[in-house]
């Protein structure tokens, strides 16, 4: 064999190995996706005198991530989604594709059975069959570590954001109170269903006095650890108020004013509370933005609770509040949800919707309110068919008898 053809392929041996070495050395340092493009680009111009370079990756989409030596920018050229199927080393010739006809070799780079990037190159070698095996292999490096650090990137952004649902559920569950009364005057019966892990859904019962208790439901937009510390803030300040002063109009703005302060507008809360005197048989409430309550007598009558202000932590002051008072209240039902009971959609997009519950609460008010919470969720069910829930379910109510 030829001398000088020996030393040849000696010093293109020796290119090879540099090239390896080069990369996995950038490997190891656990260099950014960033750094290790720019290194295999230049150990392919360097070591492996590839004149042409176009490298595309499968991302999220096909992105151009390395170019060199080419008239057209390949960076602003989309992938032909024919060439993602290739499997092996193919002439660009064959392919009749002439965005890419300035190359002379599309190169894959696959794990298993999936196509990861498609290297385009010029070669300027005597063995380009070869050249273009050891640029396949090469990437097939690089490649497979760029996804292996996706792949722990992923990992630890789904375990910081389990932490992130287990510190919210954690938050969201001491909102809640321990203990509902359950005598012969008064019962409150509470259900809730959190559509997702946690879930943006508060109730309460909070007695004042020995003659007066506070009810209520509540809303918050959003999801996830801000949405459970802003009501979790809320609740603490509600409690806090509540035993300072009984006017309602006074706490709520209040609050309007707290939530305001704490999510600068980026976050609302709908809310609605009422305050019930066992001595007066009156309840005075307030609706900020929140589905109405059905108030149902014991006469069968039903009427929906809308009388308050709009929604809490938009506005400052409030555009206006206003309270409902109702009196001579001694024999009633009250039942308070959010939006996930009556917004429930079937198959056709037909909403569960306002009537179909105060239909229900008018017919069967006299059952006892475990049973009245368990027959609104069954017909929730059998009402959405296969279609499934969209939000949080939460029914809190109350029966003074």
């Amino acid at each position: 064999m030829d001398q000088k053809l020996i030393e040849d392929k000696l010093k293109l041996k020796e290119l090879e190995l540099n090239a390896v070495l080069e990369i996995t050395k950038a490997i190891n340092d656990n260099l950014p996706e960033e750094a290790l493009y720019k290194i295999y680009d230049f150990t392919l111009r360097a070591n492996l005198n590839v004149k042409k370079l176009a490298l595309y990756v499968l991302d999220d989409s096909w992105e151009c991530k390395v170019n060199h030596g080419t008239e057209t920018n390949f960076f602003k050229i989309k992938m032909n989604e024919e060439l993602t199927e290739l499997k092996k080393i193919t002439e660009v010739k064959d392919c009749k594709i002439s965005a890419f006809e300035e190359f002379e070799y599309i190169i894959p780079v696959f794990h298993k059975s999936e196509t990861l990037a498609l290297i385009f190159v010029s070669e300027d070698c005597e063995d380009e069959h070869n050249a273009s095996e050891f640029i396949q292999a090469i990437s097939n490096i690089i490649i497979v570590a760029i996804e292996n650090k996706k792949l722990a990137r992923r990992e630890l952004d789904q375990e910081a954001f389990r932490k992130e649902l287990e510190i919210a559920s954690d938050v969201q569950q001491y909102l809640f109170p321990d203990d509902l009364p359950y005598g012969v005057r008064l019962k409150v019966e509470a259900s809730y269903l959190p559509h997702d892990r946690v879930g943006g859904d508060y109730y309460d019962y909070i007695p004042i006095n020995k003659n007066q208790f506070l009810i209520c439901v509540a809303d918050v937009s959003g999801k996830g650890i801000p949405a459970a510390i802003l009501m979790s803030n809320f609740q603490a300040s509600l409690r806090t108020m509540i035993r300072q002063t009984p006017n309602l109009t006074e706490i709520i703005e209040a609050l309007n004013f707290q939530i305001l302060d704490s999510a600068k507008g980026e976050k609302f809360i709908t809310f609605f509370a009422g305050i019930y005197d066992h001595n007066l048989k009156t309840l005075v409430y307030i609706n900020s933005g929140h589905n109405p309550p059905v108030l149902v007598r014991k006469n069968g009558e039903a009427e929906l609770l809308e009388e308050g202000s709009t929604i809490l932590g938009m506005f400052q002051p409030l555009p206006f509040i206003n309270e409902g008072f109702i009196t001579d209240l001694d024999d009633f039902l009250l039942l308070c949800y959010t939006d996930g009971v009556t917004e429930t959609s079937n198959e056709n997009g037909e909403e569960y919707g306002i009537d179909r519950l105060s239909d229900y609460l008018v017919k069967n008010g006299n059952k006892d309110l475990k049973e009245i919470h368990q027959d609104i969720i069954v017909n929730l069910d059998d009402f959405k068919g296969k279609e499934a829930y969209n939000d949080d379910i939460t029914i809190l109510s109350c029966r003074i008898e």
